[in-house]
């Protein structure tokens, strides 16, 4: 079926080939794709997009002796394919299998890691650099593209990296044509004129002659300017000191592979402007590029996706929420790093447009944004992941905190996430929220508490954080009422004896089902931040042995919080910290997951039990 593909197990074998074969190649790697993602999920849109720009990456450069550092790392499929991975695509983000983002344990091509965006230009600039420093001819290749040109650490990259004359040439993947629109032709001659060495050495050997004349130079610079300024976005890009390239069309295939040559032969910082169309070759992924985006399994054919129970997710809660609460007070405003759907806030973005804030993939910046809200008297509710928050920590304390401002992070992708694994984890945010002065932090173990939760955070005065876990809840009904919950209380919802389990959001639901087989006492904590102290006091003076259970890590999380209250009580009852551990989790099957870390109800009991033995 896919004669000529079949062939390829490394970029070694793809420069054998010659250009007119490449483009039966590009036919053969998105049949492919379609084929593989359709039984996989995964990331299709992107990756259809790159195709011939990957084709030509590899064909051009000496890989993996030259870098190249993908982001965002989900646009990297052809590349694994290209790699030697081709037939572990069929386990694409799948326990045991292959990552959905480069890894460097994973192959000698995956030069770095990419599961955020922005990173990658620091990343190839320190490479390029290494190189330099010990004399290598290698080159650093940044491919850059899915909005993380939005991300201000790509700016602060550029800014350090025209300052230098490392060797490193930036590819912006422009998907969504949002810098240059007119493409073609002209543009693909134009790109090569400026990356041949004709070019090159008329701007150098101009640079020597007129050197001697400053006004003359400096108008000849300007002239020069000008010109490229008039069919290419090229200002900001120099004024940064690099040679700008491009547009140039990022499926024509001479273009990119003529553009390529010539510029690996060019010394110091260069940036060429590639424009792809996301989805490209497969009609569906065509007409709707944000549905194949990030997808389940689907059926080729017909393109359909299977629809799902009619049990909402917690990302919904949280999106309905936002548009019932929204509807009330002219005061809430929705800010997200560009995560609209992620999030859930299409409805809220399409009802309230002047309210609604996609910031790009800044989150630092959304924060800090958030915060200016707040000042002056709006009440700004900020969706994001819990792994993107990690990106805006000092802005959570220096910016929110400090000047405890009412700012409500509405965490999502709390805990473990599935087959995205350790990248996009949201392991470590009730350790590093719950050491934050002025915080609230709290973990809902149902969705209707999730929505009464997101209300209690909106009333406070201060910081406030609801973080919930990804996908659907046990399914309890949703009361349409909003009601505050006092803050720092839990409650009771199993009366047991000898043990009593503390436990935290989601874990709640595995807790109970432990505790029917150990005949426990079970508390539903809700709060991390502040904690129920009277409750913690009332169940360690009448049980054995107290449990806690979170998915987040044991380390410094709500079972740390539970240790240090009872070690400030005075209180030497033994406690047991259930959570995840000190390692990064790799993809899998969440449930599975779970069961790994011996936080579903069997490991909970089995954890118990040896305790109890002891």
């Amino acid at each position: 079926m896919y004669s000529l593909l079949d062939t390829i197990n490394t970029p070694a074998d793809l420069r054998k080939l010659t250009r007119e074969q490449l483009p039966l190649l590009a036919q053969q790697l998105r049949e492919f794709l379609v084929e593989s993602v359709s039984k996989t999920g995964g990331h299709l849109s992107s990756n259809l997009g790159t195709v011939e720009l990957t084709l030509a990456l590899h064909t051009i450069y000496d890989t993996p002796e030259d870098r190249l550092v993908w982001d965002v790392g989900h646009q990297t499929y052809v590349h694994k394919i290209l790699t030697g991975r081709r037939a572990a695509m069929s386990q694409l983000r799948m326990a045991g299998g292959i990552a959905g983002f480069p890894k460097r344990e994973e192959s000698p091509y995956d030069t770095f890691g990419t599961g955020h965006s922005s990173t990658s230009i620091s990343a190839a600039l320190g490479m390029a650099v290494a190189a330099q420093l010990s004399g290598s001819s290698r080159r650093s290749v940044a491919i850059i593209g899915d909005g993380a040109m939005t991300g201000g650490m790509a700016f602060e990259a550029l800014n350090n990296a025209g300052a230098m004359n490392a060797n490193l040439l930036v590819i912006l993947n422009d998907n969504d044509m949002s810098i240059s629109r007119p493409v073609g032709a002209l543009n693909n001659y134009l790109a090569k004129l400026m990356s041949g060495q004709f070019y090159a050495a008329m701007r150098r050997g101009s640079e020597r002659v007129l050197k001697g004349v400053p006004p003359v130079l400096e108008f000849a610079k300007r002239a020069e300017e000008h010109v490229k300024g008039m069919v290419t976005p090229s200002t900001l890009f120099e004024e940064f000191g690099f040679n700008y390239i491009g547009p140039i069309d990022g499926h024509d295939l001479d273009a990119l592979l003529d553009t390529l040559s010539n510029i690996r032969e060019l010394e110091g910082p260069q940036f060429l402007h590639v424009v792809t169309q996301k989805g490209r070759g497969y009609d569906k992924a065509e007409e709707d590029c944000l549905l194949y985006h990030g997808v389940s399994k689907f059926d080729r054919d017909s393109g359909i996706v299977p629809k799902q129970d009619d049990k909402p997710t917690y990302t919904q809660v949280f999106g309905q929420w936002l548009c019932d609460i929204a509807a009330r007070d002219q005061r809430v405003v929705g800010v997200t790093p560009a995560m609209c759907e992620g999030s859930g806030m299409q409805e809220f973005a399409g009802k309230y447009p002047t309210r609604y804030f996609d910031v790009g993939i800044a989150e630092q910046h959304a924060l800090t944004f958030a915060a200016g809200l707040a000042c002056d008297g709006y009440k700004p509710v900020v969706a994001i992941y819990s792994t993107f928050l990690q990106r805006a920590y000092d802005q959570q304390i220096h910016d929110i905190a400090i000047q405890n401002l009412p700012v409500v992070l509405a965490i999502d992708r709390g805990g473990l996430v599935g087959a995205d694994g350790a990248t996009h984890a949201g392991s470590f945010d009730l350790s590093f929220l719950r050491c934050i002065p002025n915080m609230t932090v709290m973990a809902p173990a149902d969705e209707n508490e999730c929505r009464q939760m997101l209300y209690t955070a909106l009333t406070l005065d201060t910081p406030s954080a609801v973080r919930y876990p990804r996908g659907k809840g046990p399914g309890v009904t949703i009361e349409a009422e909003m009601q505050a919950l006092p803050v720092g209380r839990g409650e009771l919802r199993r009366q047991g004896k000898r043990v009593a389990i503390l436990a935290f959001g989601s874990m709640l639901t595995p807790a109970l089902q432990a505790a029917e087989k150990l005949d426990a006492t079970v508390a539903n904590m809700r709060f991390v931040k502040p904690l129920d102290v009277e409750l913690v006091q009332q169940l360690a003076g009448s049980h054995q042995l107290l449990v806690t259970v979170e998915e987040n890590v044991v380390m410094g999380g709500a079972g740390s919080a539970v240790a240090e209250c009872l070690a400030q009580l005075g209180l030497a009852v033994p406690l047991l910290q259930l959570g995840l551990p000190d390692s990064f989790i790799e993809q899998g099957d969440p449930a599975q997951m779970l069961a790994d870390c011996g936080l579903d109800a069997a490991g909970i009991a089995v954890s118990i039990t040896a305790r109890m033995t002891e």
